[in-house]
């Protein structure tokens, strides 16, 4: 249906967020990256940044990479993993909806087509990345498990990748 193509559909399919390499993001004209937080780069239980992260994020920063980190989580949550690190952040950002992909977009000083948004749910990241006209990158949750509000969204989310599955649509890039 295409529908849940043009709405539901990824740019990219990514096992981790180590895989978006900068080479990968020039070679597609990306020079700023807007990324979930929770399940995307750390679990949603965890309260920082482990070294893997941090490294990626210095990669980011070395090859001119603008990131800001685009999170449905609250304030306390989302300021204590970002501010430490000296990343710009958005939180409660009520993903899918615009406002906040639109303000995203003017923190980092970039244009749609070359920003990208990385996240592990269809339901929000995806979604809203689509709705807003900017690339986007579905990774594989870092944690099986996801808080309480996530729950209903997974169940939306395998019917949706079932039928990719079965159309050919999803291609995991490595």
């Amino acid at each position: 249906m295409k529908i849940i193509e043009d709405k539901f559909l990824p740019s990219h399919f990514v096992s981790r967020y180590e895989d978006i390499t900068p080479e990968f993001l020039k070679a597609h004209n990306i020079k700023a990256v807007m990324t979930d937080l929770d399940n995307t780069l750390v679990a949603f239980d965890a309260a920082d940044a482990d070294d893997n992260v941090l490294k990626w994020i210095k990669t980011l920063e070395e090859s001119n990479i603008k990131l800001l980190i685009l999170s449905n989580g609250n304030h306390k949550r989302v300021s204590g993993f970002a501010e430490p690190h000296g990343i710009e952040y958005i939180s409660a950002a009520k993903k899918p909806m615009l406002a906040n992909f639109h303000r995203g977009l003017k923190i980092l000083g970039t244009k749609k087509a070359n920003t990208v948004m990385v996240g592990d749910q269809l339901m929000t990241d995806i979604l809203g990345a689509n709705r807003v006209n900017i690339n986007s990158i579905l990774v594989v949750p870092v944690k099986e498990k996801d808080g309480w509000a996530t729950y209903l969204n997974r169940r939306i989310e395998r019917v949706i990748m079932k039928y990719f599955k079965r159309k050919n649509m999803i291609t995991w890039e490595e």
